[in-house]
């Protein structure tokens, strides 16, 4: 039976609980145990799926299918544990499955509440899975006094006392603001916080103060004091060089002594934190620098592409050189030409997105760096914005095009090389999409099969796998009636899915590194475990031979 850490936040949101969790994740990790972390998130949309990047940033998705909250992003990266689709769940979605059973007379035709009906199912969903692991990890989207997030709490507070003695505790990240005026950190933000949960029946058991200054003995003791928890429970949580030294800061504070001491777990296995030591070496010492441009949709807001940022810097880690991003919006390409902004740059890569806004430009980018022989990364739609570079530039197809853009449009204006994906295999059912769909959750989602080329360079980057999985989030496919006209133009399709249907993986023959996949293998990439095609990429910018 697991034990379960809630995590909880207050005064302002921003402060790092998914950070927190994903480092507290890795620390019982070191320790030897096994952890699974969850996210439960206040607001009513169903799911993130369809919710605009600049609002929410990026979709995180699972093997099985989920679109989830970027929080479960940092939870892998940070232990490696696989996310399932029982490891995010929203107010909508746990109201949806509430008025589903109703609507099946699951509940004999009694008054539906929050309480005991949603209360209930947030504790259904919590104990889902909870005899594989050692440790449940919970983390509560918002911030304590929302009124949003009352059922979440209120549903810890009931599970907490369901549950036998020693196998909940709560941890609460708070503010410490910095007066400049008077230099002084004040600590009544904190104490407001902690008695907000009070007021719910929530009494914490490890604080976790941020903080731009030290935290004085003196204000640690206060905090415990008129909190009423430990002092050494009292852990400071300072601004770091890099959300990877997370671990080993939070280690130096007590964070994992102070979560065993509070399960009264003694004596505690000693941990071993060679893993993380070992990622920041290969983050303090690199070697050298490269710079990647990566021309997409929603620069405005980095977290939108949240997993390719952390990807770039772990194939940094794993050829011991720092990779300094530029985000460049591709609307600027449709007016300017991309050669002065990108010649400066080692590797050029495209990430996902969706409508036409930008595309004109992305594939002004695919070009400039097909052309010049930089090295290009193409994801999901940067992967088909590649193609329609290539089948205009190459294949005499001057009026090559999306299916996607047409359906904005409402009109027909190109030769669709990508079209809408109506139906694919998925397991051992046909699954089948029409553009009338409703948005949500109707993508082709999670983890599929590619098929390699032996001879292929996507092989030789998978280490000479000829088959692989990876995970996708896409309604639109790169149409492989055109294959054999774009492979004689140039662009070899190099992987495929299983029944020869759906183009995987493009490349440009005559090129020192050109790849564009269909899936995200950003979202699989780990500090300790680089996703070959970002560690590889980045090694090809390495060798640029403008590198200086």
């Amino acid at each position: 039976m697991a034990r379960y850490i809630f995590i909880t936040g207050g005064v302002v949101s921003s402060l790092g609980k998914g950070l927190a969790s994903a480092a507290l994740g890795a620390l019982l990790q070191a320790r030897g145990y096994t952890v699974r972390l969850r996210k439960l998130d206040p607001y009513l949309n169903v799911d993130p799926g369809t919710m605009s990047p600049f609002e929410h940033g990026e979709v995180f998705v699972t093997d099985d299918g989920a679109e989830t909250d970027l929080d479960l992003g940092h939870y892998e990266r940070f232990t490696g544990v696989p996310a399932r689709k029982t490891d995010s769940v929203s107010s909508g979605r746990i109201y949806s499955n509430v008025l589903e059973k109703e609507r099946r007379g699951a509940y004999l035709g009694k008054t539906i509440q929050v309480i005991p009906h949603v209360t209930n199912e947030i504790k259904d969903f919590l104990t889902i899975g909870e005899d594989e692991v050692d440790f449940m990890l919970c983390e509560i989207g918002g911030t304590v006094g929302d009124i949003e997030g009352l059922p979440f709490f209120e549903a810890i507070r009931q599970f907490s006392h369901e549950r036998p003695r020693g196998e909940c505790i709560l941890m609460h990240l708070t503010l410490l603001p910095y007066l400049a005026a008077s230099g002084e950190l004040k600590t009544k933000p904190t104490q407001h916080s902690v008695k907000e949960l009070q007021s719910i029946g929530l009494a914490p058991d490890i604080l976790v103060c941020r903080s731009e200054h030290p935290i004085p003995e003196k204000e640690r003791a206060k905090i415990a004091l008129f909190c009423n928890v430990r002092p050494d429970a009292v852990i400071p949580a300072y601004d770091l060089k890099s959300i990877y030294e997370a671990p080993l800061a939070y280690h130096a504070a007590g964070l994992d002594r102070a979560v065993l001491d509070a399960f009264q777990i003694s004596p505690a296995p000693r941990p071993d934190m060679s893993r993380w030591e070992d990622v920041m070496d290969r983050l303090e010492n690199a070697e050298g620098e490269v710079k990647i441009a990566i021309i997409g949709k929603y620069t405005q807001l980095e977290d939108a592409y949240k997993s390719v940022g952390e990807a770039l810097t772990h194939g940094g880690m794993a050829n011991r050189v720092r990779v300094k991003p530029k985000w460049i919006d591709a609307e600027i390409f449709e007016r300017e030409d991309p050669a002065p902004y990108l010649e400066e740059f080692h590797g050029i890569l495209v990430p996902g997105g969706f409508g036409e806004r930008g595309t004109e430009g992305m594939i002004a980018a695919a070009r400039y760096a097909r052309e010049k022989k930089v090295p290009y990364l193409g994801i999901c739609l940067g992967m088909q914005m590649a193609v329609i570079e290539s089948a205009r530039n190459l294949a005499d197809m001057p009026d090559a095009g999306s299916e996607e853009f047409d359906h904005e449009a409402g009109e027909t204006r190109f030769t669709p090389v990508v079209y809408h994906l109506k139906e694919w295999v998925q397991g051992n059912h046909k699954v089948e999409r029409k553009l009338t769909d409703d948005k949500g959750g109707t993508m082709r989602l999670g983890a599929y099969t590619a098929h390699l080329a032996p001879d292929s360079l996507v092989s030789q980057v998978y280490d000479g796998a000829t088959e692989i999985e990876d995970r996708h989030r896409h309604r639109y496919e790169v149409d492989a009636k055109y294959r054999e006209k774009l492979e004689t133009a140039g662009l070899r399709f190099s992987g495929m899915s299983p029944d020869g249907r759906l183009p995987e993986i493009v490349e440009a023959r005559d090129h020192p590194w050109f790849i564009g996949v269909q899936f995200h293998p950003e979202l699989k990439s780990k500090p300790f475990d680089p996703a070959p095609l970002f560690r590889d990429f980045v090694r090809a910018a390495k060798e640029d031979e403008r590198l200086v």
